[in-house]
Parts: C-alpha cells; structure tokens; sequence
C-alpha cells in the first residue's frame, strides 16, 4: 500500500500529520524496527546469488511513519511517549525539515491552517536536539549573545542585551549568566542549566513552535521534572512545545495538556492525560494503583523481543490497540478538528520565527570573534599551541648541539637531518591543533547550521582566520631559537626563508587536517590518516629517505604533489649554498668516502640537480598548496553538508 495514499493533515496552531518512509539507514536512532519476517533483506545482508537482480539486496528500506496524525493547538505543551525504535525522533525530523533527502516525506504539516512548504519548516520550528552542542570556555550570557548577533542583525547592540537579558530572565538563568559553560573536564554549569541554555538560544528567534527531542535525557529526576514544568510555563505563554520523553516520573502526568504514545511507527494513543486513563481502562487495561502510568502504557504498547512467540503476541496486542484507537472518538475529534481547521475561511500568518540574518561576511567575523573568545579562556591550550613548536626545537638543539663544518664530524648529515626534521614534524604539530582544537567548533556548527543560521564552511573560514597568528607565533619562536642556537648560514634573509618554509609547512598540515575532518567524523581517524599521509610525502617527496633520481617513476611523479618536495628543496637550498666544509686535519681522514664535498654546491647538485634554478619556483609552489589546500577545505564542508543532510 502507498504510504502517501490518504495523506492529510492541518490544524489550529500546530496539526502536522507526518507520513514517510526512510532507509534503514535513517540518521534518528529512534527509527521503528520491523517484526521478524518483514522482510527479505535486513542491512548489510545479501539474499540470492548477485547476478539474479531481483533476488540479490544489499539493503532495505522500510516505512518508519505510519499514518501519524495530531493536532495540538497554542499553549498546550505534548509529550511524545514510546519505548526505543518507536518513531518518536524520526516524526520530529519530520515536522522540523531535518529529514534527509534520501528520506521520502509524504505527510503535511498545517500551521494556523495553513500547510506549510518543507522549505519553511525549518524557519517556522524550533528544536532543541539531544545532546546540549556548546562552547566550554563561553558564559552563559556570551553563548546567547553570540546566538542573537548571528540572528538579529537589525538589533541595535543594547536591543540584543535586552532580549538575552529577557530570555535569561525566563529560563531561570539570570543569577548564573556569568558562568562558564564547562566540559568533562572543565568545571561549569550543570547538566539541567546546559538544557535551559540549549533552550534559551532557541528562544532567542521568539518561535511559536518548540519540539525538543529527549530532553530530560541524562538529568536527575528533580532536575527532569523542573526541566518539563519550566516548559510547561514556557507553553502556556501562547507557544506549542512537543517534546519525546523517556521514562518521566508520574507527577509530571498531569504538566502535559496531550500524551502520545508510538510503536513501530503508528500513533497508539493521543489525546489528554484522562482520555489516556479512560481509553486503556476501556480497552481492558487498567492501570494499577500505585503504578506510574507512564510506564504502564509503554511497557503495553511495546514490543517485546525476547523471542519470535512473544513478538508477535506482543505486536498483535500492540495493533489491536491502535485499531481500537482509530476507532474511537477520540481519534475522530483529532480529525474534526484538522478539518476544521482546514476550512477556515479567515486564516491567521504562519508564525515565522524572528530571524534576520547578517552578511555572510558579517557572519564569519562573529564566529571569528566567538571563536578567539573562547579558545582563548583555554589558557593551557593557549601557552601549548604557542610552545609546541619551541618544545620540539628544545629537544633537536640539545641532540645537536652546534653544526659543525667539518664533514668528518658529520656536518653534512646534521644538516639534513635537521631538515628532515623541520619538514616532517612541523605538519604534524599543525595536525595536532586542528585535531584537538576544530572537532568542539564543527559538532556545533553542524547544528547550528542545521538551524538555518550559517553555512558549516563559514565555521571553517573563521577557524582558519583564527589560527593564522597562532601559526606565525609559534613558528616564529620556535624558527628563532633552533635557526640561530644551532648555527645554521649566519644570515638574515636566510633566516626569513627559514622560517616562512617552516610556517608554510605548519600551515599546511593542519589545512590538511581541515579538508579530511570535513568528511571523516573520528577525530582520530583524521589524526592516524594525516600522519600516514605526511609520512608518505616525507618518504617520496623529500628526497631525504631516498634520491628522487633513484626512485622508480611512480613515486617521481607522485612526488610532485606532495609540498615536502618543495620544502625540503628550498631548506636544503638555504642552508647549502655557498657553505664550504673542511675534512679533518690528517691526510688519512682526507681520503675517508666521507669527505666527497668541499662545498655545499656539491652536496645540492649531486642529491637535487636543478634545485637551485627551482628556488623561487619551489617557494611559489609551496605557498600554493595554502590556498589550495584552503579551497578544497570548504569543498569538503559543503559535501559534509550534503552528507548529514542524505543521513
């Protein structure tokens, strides 16, 4: 049967009716499973031999939805109740726009009779996710005013405060707004204060429409209940709040103006808490005193299992039930009053939410300015990306001490090992920031964005604004030191093309970093993928591993796109030319294999020939692999878009 075939849906402040059908693959982990024997194929599974087409699946796709219909009208507040699987996140993806493409959406949403496009679901409802997505180190008061700048651009700034101050004010938060946000490890506000700022940031775009998706996750049950009678007010003052719940304690049963119970997908009950009481007492299932019935009426409408037997019984009770619901009168007056409502003749506006977006431009600088804010309250974090750098020069200076000229004494080998190193571990030290430092900012621009408030590469381009200083300083102190304790070529300009090879090269490991943290979401992942990455270009590009005269053709040609090629030429360049050896005092010393250069020249034509013809090529060349590297970043970011948006 076509799940779209008696689609219908409207009502008076907020009647979605939401139908669909979505892979097995579906992003919400609250997707209905179906009942043994539903079907050929499960995921992952091959059924028939692969070149009988209509026999070989290597996935199924099932309906998640199921002729769901509601209506819920302005200052009431729904609890949306059933056990894990029962569809309660997919149907507020639905009714958020939040499905993803691949997900066939065939239900109606009607808001003051008016059905709303998909397109303007996102700026007609607010939803607060699961899990709170904030910034450790922002106030309270910064991480809303941060949230109102990147709305309320025709806010004046003492507007902005007023309405931060408002919102605070609502949600209790007004004697903590100077609080750190915190982390696991970082001392801040609690778990129940996390979700009122959560809430408070949506507040901010004043929507009439509220859903929040497993709310009381994870607190307490005093922190819980307040949470759920905070939102209960926050209803009654002419809003629609809709929220999935797990498990709520029973004083909460009477804060809700409508319950709705889901299985597989199908609505078991919706109606107000008495109706609920009156509807399974007459179904033959009576709530026992001193039982919650909360978890009464999900233990009974779930499926159980433990076994093959006692799913089906437990699915055949489950459909009973809801055939008993779509015959009484109840469900019949949910549908009188969506058709009611959609016949009305004077239909109030459609409740936008309050947003006005700056400048993309404008944007970037407000999450540039968000981002210094807060990663500069890290102050350890701070002091380690400045002197990570300096930490590894330490280590290398007190290996080698002072170059020396003598090539008996190892002047040649010092030097390009000291090469090697500057062009191996200065990528990696790059990586270790965007590894640690960009993961927090991409999980919240993923939800903002989500929001409608900016775009994920614009997380991306500040970011990177940010970490500009941060690179120059850090390879600045660390050039500094190693350059001149060492004793590489005494001179300045030499000097300079030091240290912009090494910032070139610090630079790009974490822009690498960047462009594979926009499609991979392990963190470290990325980090074993960019080392095996840099070790490779070290190993075919440098030269240092192995001649690239000597090497097979391949890995000559593949060396031409790796930027430590292009380092390690310039480096050995700098360093080299016009530096003349000596070879020990005796005559037996002077005749040692070891003592084949008398002059740098020689050392650069016999391991880079035409290297010196290539210099400001090579230094060119390196540089571009910045905005390269820059450029598919973004890209990355804007396929991550597609991908969360197809999950």
């Amino acid at each position: 049967e076509d799940p779209c075939s008696d689609g219908r849906g409207c009502g008076s402040g907020l009647a979605p009716r939401a139908v669909g059908s979505a892979a097995a693959q579906h992003g919400g982990s609250d997707g209905a499973r179906p009942p043994h024997g539903a079907g050929p194929c499960t995921s992952g599974e091959h059924v028939g031999p692969w070149w009988n087409f209509s026999l070989y699946c290597k996935k199924w796709t099932r309906q998640i939805l199921k002729d769901v219909s509601f209506h819920i009208e302005s200052g009431q507040i729904m609890g949306i109740l059933g056990n894990s699987g029962s569809g309660k996140t997919t149907l507020l993806d639905a009714i958020s726009g939040r499905l993803g493409h691949k997900d066939s959406f065939c239900g109606e949403v009607y808001v003051n009779g008016r059905q709303l496009k998909r397109e303007q679901f996102r700026d007609c409802f607010s939803y607060v996710p699961q899990s709170d997505i904030l910034l450790s180190f922002l106030t309270i008061q910064e991480t809303l005013t941060y949230t109102a700048l990147l709305t309320l651009t025709k806010c004046s700034n003492n507007s902005i405060k007023k309405k931060v101050d408002a919102v605070m004010a609502e949600l209790s938060l007004s004697h903590i707004a100077d609080k750190i946000i915190g982390s696991r490890n970082i001392v801040g506000i609690s778990g129940g204060e996390r979700r009122r700022v959560s809430v408070a940031a949506q507040l901010l775009q004043d929507p009439k429409v509220m859903l929040l998706d497993e709310p009381t996750t994870g607190l307490d049950c005093l922190t819980a209940n307040q949470l759920v009678l905070l939102l209960s007010e926050l209803a009654h003052r002419d809003r629609i709040v809709i929220l999935t719940i797990h498990q709520p304690r029973s004083e909460l049963f009477r804060l809700f103006d409508k319950i709705a119970i889901m299985s597989f997908g199908e609505m078991v009950f919706c109606g107000n808490p008495m109706e609920m009481i009156t509807f399974f007492s007459d179904c033959g299932y009576s709530c026992p005193e001193q039982s919650n019935p909360f978890d009464f009426y999900v233990d009974l409408t779930s499926v159980d299992t433990r076994s093959k037997e006692r799913e089906l019984e437990t699915y055949s009770r489950v459909q009973e039930i809801v055939s008993a619901y779509r015959n009484s009168g109840i469900f019949s007056k949910v549908l009188a009053a969506i058709e009611k409502t959609k016949c009305m003749k004077e239909l109030p506006p459609i409740p936008f939410k309050n947003k006005d977006l700056p400048s993309g431009f404008y944007q970037i600088l407000i999450l540039l300015r968000r981002t210094t804010r807060n990663f500069f309250r890290d102050k350890i974090g701070v002091i380690m990306r400045l002197l990570q750098n300096l930490l590894f020069g330490l280590f290398i200076a007190f290996f080698l001490l002072r170059l020396r000229n003598d090539v008996a004494q190892g002047a040649v080998q010092d030097r390009v090992g000291l090469v090697y190193q500057c062009v191996s571990a200065t990528p990696y030290t790059g990586m270790l920031n965007a590894v640690a430092l960009f993961p927090p900012l991409r999980a919240i621009s993923d939800q903002e964005s989500k929001d409608g408030l900016y775009k994920k590469w614009q997380m991306l381009v500040a970011y990177v604004v940010h970490f500009l200083p941060f690179s120059v300083l850090s390879v600045a102190i660390f050039s500094t030191f190693i350059y001149w304790t060492t004793g590489l070529y005494p001179d300045a300009s030499r000097f300079g093309i030091f240290f912009a090879v090494v910032l070139a090269s610090h630079m790009i490991g974490e822009l690498l970093t960047l462009v594979i943290l926009g499609v991979v979401q392990d963190p470290n992942v990325v980090q074993s993928g960019v080392v095996l990455l840099n070790s490779a270009g070290v190993i075919v590009g440098t030269g240092l591993v192995r001649t690239l005269e000597e090497m097979p053709t391949p890995f000559k040609l593949l060396s031409f796109l790796t930027f430590q090629r292009y380092s390690s030429e310039v480096l050995v360049v700098n360093e080299f030319y016009g530096l003349n050896f000596t070879c020990g005092a005796s005559s037996s010393t002077a005749n040692n294999a070891a003592c084949i250069f008398s002059q740098g020249i020689q050392f650069i034509e016999q391991n880079y020939p035409g290297a010196l013809s290539r210099f400001t090529i090579d230094l060119l060349v390196l540089y571009a692999f910045i905005p390269v590297l820059a450029i598919i970043a973004i890209l990355s970011f804007k396929l991550r878009e597609r991908i969360i948006d197809r999950q």
